[in-house]
């Protein structure tokens, strides 16, 4: 039996409760060996962070600390160029065993805009896919990945075999937590507490971050 590693790619600007339930219950349900968060530097599809790579990379180390399935691989930072996720599949899959399994884990959303992803049809040469399955997501996925779908889907996430190659659901527990919310909420003055964890709450708080500029 080969390794079994999630990775879960972000900005993570800021981690906060969402992001850290999600990978744990995926973790736990698939049996992983580790799930790695693996920050952004230059995300292709949004603006640039207003916060340094540093300090994101920081508080997900802040936030995963304690937690044995949960680790952070920062690969991504370390790169002068946008943070494709085909590039970081390439790089992993170099290091690891032929029969390792790995698995990229999805929300819904960033799932159907997959189609517009660098390189995005050899995805699965690499990498199973997890998406995120809220009960209230609503949109229906494009036509280019039904026809993936339709070929490459399991329906028991349990039963993804070989290395790579397939797409599973995986029911997630709702947490209607964004990063837009908690840092709209830090430039107010508002307390951001039970949103993200302790430990990167005083982060932010010691360093100031996310707060309105007078």
């Amino acid at each position: 039996m080969g390794k079994r590693i999630g990775i879960l790619g972000g900005t993570f600007n800021p981690v906060h409760v969402g992001h850290l339930r999600s990978a744990l219950e995926v973790a736990e349900q698939l049996d992983l060996d580790e799930l790695r968060l693996i920050p952004n530097a230059r995300p292709p599809h949004r603006e640039a962070p207003q916060v340094s790579a540093q300090d994101r990379l920081a508080m997900v180390e802040q936030a995963v600390a304690g937690v044995p399935l949960l680790t952070v691989d920062d690969r991504e930072l370390k790169r002068d160029r946008p943070s494709y996720s085909i590039d970081t599949l390439e790089s992993l899959r170099a290091e690891l065993a032929v029969e390792d399994q790995l698995f990229l884990v999805l929300g819904w959303d960033a799932f159907c805009g997959l189609p517009t992803w660098h390189r995005w049809e050899s995805l699965l040469d690499h990498c199973h896919i997890l998406v995120l399955q809220r009960p209230d997501a609503d949109s229906e996925a494009p036509q280019a990945l039904r026809d993936v779908l339709a070929a490459r889907s399991v329906s028991d996430p349990q039963a993804l075999a070989g290395p790579s190659g397939q797409i599973a659901f995986v029911w997630q527990t709702p947490l209607a937590v964004s990063a837009t919310q908690i840092r709209n909420l830090l430039a107010s003055g508002k307390s951001v507490r039970f949103l993200v964890p302790d430990a990167v709450l005083a982060y932010i708080n010691a360093r100031g971050l996310y707060r309105a500029q007078n």
